[in-house]
């Protein structure tokens, strides 16, 4: 469209108007044009809708949304421009990555370059340096070969010198020189592999670098994998080590095998070992000792135990050296300790309370402890041994063993009086001297221990204690005021009179004797009571003798062996450790030990387990030998008399294991040749169930001393007829038994002549056989009495009347003077002038 003046314009429609139209590099240009009204268009519904979604916007829809548009342009030139600029603006955009990437390509080739270049430099370094070492080296051989020269000829003798290097050898050494240098690994020591490499993580794409240079050598830091397998400040590889390993890698560059030298042992040989064991020991697989023996003709698997002449041969053939062990050997670890006198210290002295029943031993010593022991004992007698520690009133600690004085507690006095220092004599000032006193004083002398007399009770009416020192002279024991070296004390429990001079002679005594111990080795005690608890299992009584019992500690003690969980000293009070002289309870036992025990303590469970072993083994074997000790006359013998003594069978529960063991000791005393008391088992804790099916099966009561039967045992009680019966006080439960033996006892025969008659003549009746016509001279003949016929003084027969007659009647006796007819029951053999001998027989009880 053009206006009238032959511009052009841009026809719109509507009103006209003139336009200034601007162009590139500052041009300009006015047009006309005319304007028309807006055409408002409104839309369909559903016309949006119907619009494809991905339809770019058109040049009005552009131009509509703000883009300026140069005046005259239309809108297919519009559109041809845009996408001009599009198509420029991608190709700029791939142009500038493929500058990027021709850029990278030439970066990683001059990396590659530069790579290159020191590898070839490490290369001529490290190929320098292997010349280098092999010169030295070959100079060194020389060197080495030209002094060995010079001492063959100093010396005049033939020895073995190296041989000089053939020139094939020479040529082969060379040769892997040049494969080392191609390959750029050291000829001094073995190479490395790719994982020992410094250089792996740090460059993965160059190649190796300065291993031969930093071989064995440490880095300057420390990774956590060098810190593990012993890097920095662990431990260093010797001068000798990498000499070996030098010269284990030259022989195998020269194609020569590298030996290992067979390490020959010393194995320890005991009467029999298991395969396995013997492999172990050793150090040989355990299928090739099971080889080697089947090739001698034995069948075994490695857990099967072969003697020791068999293992020996083993041993021999893998080239080993056999040292015969006895099985005893196990228990050297707990006699090796040695103490010095400057490792002893001064250890409290451990007194025993000895004595009669009654004498007030206990009653001592809780005067002593200010406490009250008596009233918690059964009848007022100690049954227990009993372990105290008293601190006095100047400081000194002492350590008391109260031992029972009951006859049936022998044995308990005498381990009071084997662990013990000094032993404390109570002797009552109104009693004086009894037989358990007498018994402690030979204990006494026996483990020569010395002895204080503690002469109590002296605070009644009738004590008399020169008496009781007088009664002592008959036993060799001589108090101070008799002119004797046994120091005598007189006191009263009841009213404390004389317990400060008590411990003075007891401290004086101790400072004598200068007990000392060394607190620092490995425990050592003595059992002196044993018991299975309910709640805390086996719990054993120790005194420590040496050294110090700490918890933790693991001990052997008789055929028993643990691992100390708990300490509870004399007080309840649970300690961490015990010293020497000091008195615990031990937790931790898997048994019950016996009482007089020796508990030590050794390095680990292992040790613990064998000892024990072998010590159930021992005890084993000498039950055994002493079963088969006997000959087949004398198990004939002893069969025959046991079948003539009638036995009472019991089975024994007690608290502790003393009681139990003093209970069998006074139940094996009652008895005579007719009749003895047979205890079946014997144990520590309450009583069970297998305890009444022992019972029953042997027709035995069940004992039990300060125990009681749980509730399955009283049920199996119940049900069987098992009689339980609980003791407290052990004199009654000797008493009971001693009455219930006696029941077995035959009772005694008693004979009574009531009569004899002398035969005058002998008919014989029709019926009854020959009747002997009688004249009773002495005594009364009666029909139910028994007879013997006397010919000259001799008894020929016994037995008892057929009839008595008087006359032609049945009587029943006939009174001396009268005559009478006799016939005898099942004998005819009768002649005149022989006597008859009436008696009668009274059987009477017998008691133990």
């Amino acid at each position: 469209m053009s206006d009238k003046d032959g511009n052009k314009t841009l026809g719109i429609g509507g009103r006209s108007g003139q336009v200034k139209q601007s162009f590139s590099h500052g041009r300009t240009k006015s047009v006309v044009v005319e304007t028309k009204r807006k055409r408002v268009v409104v839309p369909k519904p559903g016309a949006a809708a119907e619009k494809p979604a991905g339809i770019a916007p058109t040049v009005a829809q552009v131009s509509a949304a703000g883009s300026r548009r140069p005046a005259g342009i239309t809108d297919a030139e519009m559109e041809r421009r845009l996408k001009a600029l599009a198509a420029a603006k991608a190709r700029e955009a791939e142009e500038a990555a493929t500058r990027a990437a021709e850029e990278k390509a030439r970066e990683e080739e001059r990396e590659r370059r530069r790579a290159e270049a020191e590898a070839k430099e490490r290369e001529d370094r490290e190929r320098e340096e292997a010349l280098k070492a092999k010169a030295d080296e070959d100079a060194r051989r020389a060197e080495e070969a030209q002094l060995r020269e010079q001492k063959k000829a100093e010396v005049r003798k033939p020895a073995a010198a190296e041989k000089p290097a053939t020139p094939a050898d020479q040529a082969a050494v060379e040769a892997a020189a040049a494969r080392a240098e191609a390959k750029g690994v050291s000829t001094t020591g073995p190479r490395k592999s790719e994982r020992d490499r410094p250089e792996r993580g740090a460059d993965r794409g160059a190649p190796a670098g300065r291993a031969g240079e930093r071989d064995n050598r440490r880095a300057g830091k420390l990774s956590l994998n060098d810190a593990l397998s012993g890097g920095e400040g662990g431990r260093q590889r010797s001068l000798a080590a990498m000499k070996r390993k030098q010269e284990r890698a030259k022989q195998k560059a020269m194609g020569q095998s590298v030996r290992a030298e067979k390490q020959v042992r010393d194995v320890q040989l005991p009467e029999t070992i298991v395969v396995s064991e013997l492999a172990n020991r050793m150090a040989e697989r355990a299928a090739d000792v099971v080889k080697s023996l089947m090739q001698m003709g034995m069948m075994v698997s490695i857990n099967q135990p072969i003697d020791a002449d068999t293992a020996e041969l083993v041993i021999e053939e893998f080239g080993h050296r056999a040292v015969r062990v006895s099985d005893s050997d196990v228990e050297q670890v707990i006699d090796t300790v040695e103490d010095k006198d400057e490792d002893r210290q001064p250890r409290p002295p451990i007194i025993t309370i000895m004595g009669h029943v009654d004498h007030g031993k206990t009653s001592l010593l809780d005067a002593i402890r200010h406490a009250n022991v008596v009233s918690g004992e059964a009848g007022g007698i100690t049954q227990h041994i009993g372990a105290y520690q008293v601190t006095t009133d100047g400081g000194a600690v002492l350590t008391f063993l109260d031992t029972p004085g009951h006859a049936a507690f022998t044995s308990m006095r005498a381990r009071g009086a084997n662990v013990t220092d000094i032993v404390v004599l109570v002797v009552a000032a109104d009693d004086a001297v009894m037989p358990q006193t007498v018994e402690a004083i030979n204990h006494a002398k026996a483990a020569k221990v010395p002895m204080i007399v503690a002469i109590n009770k002296v605070d009644k009416p009738a004590a008399d204690p020169n008496k009781v020192r007088t009664a002592l002279l008959q036993h060799e024991v001589v108090v101070e005021q008799m002119s004797g070296d046994v120091q005598d004390v007189e006191v009263s429990a009841k009213t404390g009179q004389g317990l400060d001079q008590l411990l003075e002679a007891i401290a004086l005594q101790a400072e004598i004797l200068e007990l000392r111990a060394n607190p620092e080795r490995a425990a050592q005690g003595a059992v002196i009571e044993a018991q299975l608890d309910v709640g805390r299992g086996p719990v054993a009584t120790v005194l420590v003798q040496n050294g110090t019992l700490k918890r933790g500690d693991i001990f052997v003690v008789g055929e028993q062996w643990g691992k100390v969980r708990a300490l509870i000293n004399d007080k309840g009070e649970r300690v961490e450790e015990a010293g020497p002289s000091v008195p615990v309870e031990v937790l931790g036992l898997n048994g019950t030990p016996e009482a007089g025990d020796v508990l030590n303590v050794v390095e680990t469970e292992a040790q613990a387990r064998e000892i024990a072993d072998y010590r159930i083994q021992a005890a084993k074997d000498k039950r055994a030998a002493a079963g088969a000790a006997v000959t087949l006359d004398q198990m004939m013998a002893k069969a025959k008399a046991d079948q003539s003594v009638a036995e009472l069978p019991v089975v024994v529960k007690a608290d502790v294991q003393g009681s139990a063991e003093a209970i069998v000791q006074a139940l094996e005393k009652v008895g005579n040749d007719e009749v003895r008391v047979r205890v079946l088992h014997y144990g520590v804790g309450a009583i069970t169930e297998s305890d009444v099916g022992l019972a029953e099966a042997s027709g035995a009561p069940v004992i039990g001393f300060n125990v009681r039967a749980n509730a399955p045992a009283r049920n199996a009680a119940n049900q069987k007829g098992v009689e339980i019966r609980y003791y407290s006080i052990i004199y009654d439960l000797v008493d009971d038994i001693k009455a219930a033996a006696s029941g077995l006892l035959s009772a005694e025969v008693r004979e009574t002549f009531i009569g004899y008659a002398e035969i005058r003549e002998v008919f014989k009746v029709t019926g009854v056989g020959k009747v002997a016509g009688c004249l009773v001279t002495e005594g009364v003949a009666r029909r139910s009495a028994g007879v013997r016929l006397l010919r000259d003084n001799v008894v020929i027969h016994e037995g008892t009347l057929k009839t008595l007659k008087r006359f032609k009647d049945e009587v029943k006796e006939v009174q001396s003077g009268q005559e009478c007819g006799m016939a005898f029951e099942n004998y005819d053999d009768i002649r005149p002038g022989d006597v008859i001998e009436i008696f009668e027989r009274e059987e009477v009880e017998r008691k133990l």
